[in-house]
């Protein structure tokens, strides 16, 4: 038998385990197939995003799946969405410094983040569910979200995720 612990136990939330490594190397995957140059098989649906470590200065490679592609103000943004909320490694780091390099494809852009407020994080949900609506629906029971499919309830549900708006820079 074990002896009781002498430490009261931590308050708060604990952070996971780390997943077992073979699943960290699948997860990866995709960070490796884009710097092959292989982007293009995404299709657009991801993208890798190059930021700077909040902590570490250092650079920092992710590969996130994009919501919403399009124009603003005459450039190319694309709209991204952190599905573990605000403790998302790279979303932090874009809050510290939100200046980064996208590659979506084979092509390179110099984007600044932009963190919408959330009536239009819900806006960009309910657009998206619309395109895609069985990627939507995966997407919020991924986080444990019920939606009844409509598009008020994307919306609202949306409105509880944090997007990220990455907007290409002009030089």
């Amino acid at each position: 038998m074990t002896p009781p612990p002498t430490e009261p136990a931590a308050s708060g939330p604990r952070r996971p385990a780390p997943p077992p490594r073979w699943r960290r190397s699948a997860v990866r995957a995709p960070v490796h197939l884009f710097r092959m140059g292989l982007g293009p098989l995404f299709r657009g649906r991801l993208l890798l995003l190059v930021h700077t470590g909040r902590l570490t200065g250092e650079p920092r490679r992710t590969v996130l799946e994009v919501v919403e592609a399009g124009r603003m103000d005459g450039r190319r943004a694309w709209t991204v969405a952190s599905g573990r909320g605000t403790r998302a490694a790279w979303y932090r780091d874009l809050r510290g410094n939100p200046q980064a390099v996208v590659q979506a494809g084979r092509g390179y852009h110099a984007v600044s983040a932009r963190f919408p407020e959330p009536e239009e994080c819900g806006e960009s949900m309910a657009r998206s569910a619309l395109r895609q609506p069985r990627a939507a629906r995966r997407f919020c029971a991924s986080l444990g979200l019920t939606v009844d499919g409509s598009t008020e309830e994307y919306r609202r549900v949306g409105a509880s995720i944090p997007f990220v708006v990455l907007v290409e820079e002009h030089f």
